[in-house]
């Protein structure tokens, strides 16, 4: 199998497994952790072009998991932590892991986190090394092991 095919299809499985904890999601710790996730992989090269956040900000808004909150707030705290990144990407980094890490008290919210980063980095195709490091220091900030997502 062709390593496209392979992301893709890992970028599937594990939307399909967001879905069917859809109804668990719903906290705003997980909120505002999922926003920090999709934030930190958009940054993950240290900068977000305007196409790459548009981008990133339309595919939070199609995200049937995400849909359990109101699409604007989603896109402010989005852009929130977008701009801290931006702005200082090492020191905003230290503050979007922390927010990352709230959800560390419950294992279902985390792995969901996680997985979304990994729908977010994978969705052009491209998972990047860059993206891949950000999602693993995000495994390890809410004590999940890297190589359970084969990370």
């Amino acid at each position: 199998m062709a390593f496209w095919d392979k992301l893709r299809e890992s970028s599937q499985n594990m939307q399909t497994q967001l879905m069917a904890k859809k109804n668990d999601l719903k906290s705003g710790a997980f909120r505002d952790a999922s926003m920090a996730m999709c934030a930190l992989v958009a940054a993950a090269d240290g900068s977000v072009d305007p196409a790459e956040r548009q981008r990133t900000a339309s595919l939070i808004a199609s995200n049937e998991v995400l849909q359990n909150f109101p699409a604007d707030d989603l896109q402010r705290r989005f852009n929130g932590y977008v701009d801290k990144l931006t702005a200082d990407f090492a020191f905003g980094k230290i503050s979007v892991l922390q927010d990352i890490a709230k959800v560390k008290k419950k294992p279902a919210e985390a792995r969901a986190v996680i997985q979304i980063g990994i729908v977010i980095g994978g969705a052009d195709g491209n998972f990047d090394e860059n993206e891949k490091a950000v999602v693993r220091e995000a495994c390890l900030a809410v004590g999940l092991a890297p190589a359970e997502f084969e990370l």
